[in-house]
């Protein structure tokens, strides 16, 4: 690490719940998204975490000019950035759990219920690539 670690505060991760809340909501209860994780395979799931990974870093580190190597990091990884893909993909789960999104969608597209956790998690991946989107920039913002 160069120079003093920028503290990581709990309004830091505040700021990221209520961006990555807000983008995720609408995602979650959209069948388009539940169907398109019922149709995606393993690959194309770890393509979008991939994706996500991708936008989170850029977004705080490359868009706002933010430098990875003077903050506290958690075995060599910014705590800013392990903090955003824990609330971009954890609001999702959240959200998806808590409106019963799985139960209602893929019930209804006749996926197995053995298959849900997995076409649930595709979900999850979909629904991140907007929620980390609104958790970076609340992040940056505010």
């Amino acid at each position: 690490m160069v120079g003093p670690a920028r503290r990581f505060k709990t309004a830091d991760i505040a700021q990221q719940v209520v961006g990555g809340f807000l983008l995720a909501g609408p995602f979650v209860v959209t069948a388009e998204v539940w169907q398109l994780a019922a149709s995606m395979n393993a690959l194309q799931a770890l393509l979008t975490t991939a994706i996500v990974f991708g936008i989170g870093y850029g977004a705080l580190y490359k868009a706002d000019n933010r430098d990875p190597d003077r903050e506290a990091d958690l075995g060599g990884v910014p705590v800013r950035f392990l903090s955003l893909m824990a609330v971009a993909f954890g609001s999702v789960l959240l959200l998806a759990l808590a409106f019963d999104a799985p139960g209602t969608f893929l019930a209804d597209l006749g996926v197995e219920r053995a298959r849900w956790a997995f076409v649930t998690a595709k979900a999850v991946t979909v629904g991140s690539v907007f929620s980390v989107v609104g958790a970076a920039t609340a992040d940056s913002v505010f």
